[in-house]
């Protein structure tokens, strides 16, 4: 079952939320650097983190699913969101530079076909960040948070899933190291878990961020060719019994 938008939204209003969309944002900045002149395509619901690009990028766009649902953003300027089809998205092929995915493949209903939508918007060699909850991790076993919801991938799971959709993964980075505890006390802590769980390397990571990229020969199943069967010898007219003599007895 999909997060609605009006809980996405309170939930990075609340003080946990803002500690989330502080790592998990300086994890997409760092995997992603400079977007002058790139046209970005924000996929689920990445609005808050789609504002650190708002400003440089040539476009920004947000696409919100319907089963989800779509609030105005950004609040106080022209619409830059639009309620979409998961799986059709009113956009021609290669029409973006970027595409962020958040709140999005672990709730979608067919993640290989929402992949192969955004690997079609892609430029050839177009970019795909995907922030996806881990399986391991205490925010995937915690229904209080939006990470909590939908379906949580190992690193091997979301591999596959980008090479079955035509995309390689380049580089990895791992984000909310700190348990989901809302209490103020707690999250005055949140940089040393974060930095602690970073250094070791810790398999608990709340959420997993894969940068890939773009295959712009994608691979193609072969099919074996159909054999028409020629037979060894050409059919041939054979005379009727009694043709011959029929014949004498009219000459």
């Amino acid at each position: 079952m999909s997060n609605d938008v009006v809980d996405l939204r309170s939930f990075y209003g609340q003080r946990l939320g803002v500690v989330a969309r502080r790592f998990i944002g300086r994890a997409v900045r760092g995997l992603w650097g400079d977007t002058r002149g790139k046209r970005v395509l924000g996929i689920g619901y990445a609005t808050p983190y789609l504002g650190l690009f708002r400003e440089e990028a040539e476009r920004c766009l947000a696409f919100m699913p319907a089963t989800q649902g779509a609030i105005k953003w950004p609040t106080s300027r022209p619409a830059l969101a639009a309620l979409v089809d998961e799986h059709e998205w009113p956009l021609p092929d290669a029409a973006v530079d970027l595409v962020l995915l958040v709140h999005s493949v672990e709730m979608s209903r067919d993640a290989a076909s929402l992949l192969r939508e955004a690997w079609r918007v892609l430029a050839p060699g177009g970019r795909l960040l995907a922030v996806i909850p881990n399986r391991r991790g205490l925010w995937a076993r915690m229904d209080t948070t939006p990470f909590g919801h939908g379906r949580p991938y190992s690193r091997s799971q979301i591999t596959q899933l980008l090479r079955e959709t035509w995309f390689t993964p380049l580089s990895w980075k791992e984000a909310l190291y700190v348990p989901p505890v809302s209490r103020g006390w707690f999250l005055r802590s949140a940089v040393a878990w974060e930095r602690t769980g970073a250094t070791l390397s810790a398999p608990f990571a709340g959420v997993y961020l894969v940068d890939a990229s773009k295959q712009v020969y994608r691979p193609v199943s072969a099919r074996k060719e159909k054999r028409r069967l020629v037979p060894s010898l050409e059919p041939a007219l054979a005379p009727s019994p009694g043709g011959a003599a029929r014949t004498s007895m009219t000459d």
